[in-house]
């Protein structure tokens, strides 16, 4: 069998409330490793780093975090997983979503996908779903 988390044979995910199905691959695009983010018909692209630096993150932080999830346009909760992963004070300064006006909804997809790796634990509430370091 290939090997899991390429475009040929994708990481198939659920949102964490798990009622929404979308895929991730890593990739490079322009240079900079990627994950790329397929959502029906909407491509994102979140920095592959993301990854390493969450979890690093979650491991300072100890506890169960909140996701909370926003477009790029809106403001993200404060002390969330969505704010932390386009905050200034992030390990790269800024958004880990890389696709201008696509960059957030980071506490959507990316959570399963640490899941997914082993890396995270994620709860699959209806709502206000958290996470935190496995």
């Amino acid at each position: 069998m290939a090997e899991e988390g390429t475009k040929e044979n994708p990481w198939k995910l659920k949102t964490p409330s798990l009622t929404s199905d979308y895929e991730m691959y890593k990739d490079v695009k322009n240079g900079k490793e990627v994950i790329v983010c397929v959502v029906g018909k909407t491509t994102l692209l979140y920095d592959f780093c993301c990854l390493g630096d969450l979890h690093t993150m979650l491991k300072k932080h100890g506890d169960w975090m909140e996701l909370s999830s926003a477009d790029e346009q809106k403001p993200a909760k404060d002390g969330t997983v969505e704010a932390w992963g386009r905050s200034e004070t992030n390990p790269i300064g800024g958004w880990y979503g890389l696709k201008k006006g696509l960059r957030g909804r980071f506490g959507m997809y990316v959570p399963p996908l640490m899941e997914k790796l082993g890396l995270a634990e994620v709860t699959h509430d209806a709502k206000g779903n958290k996470m935190r370091v496995k």
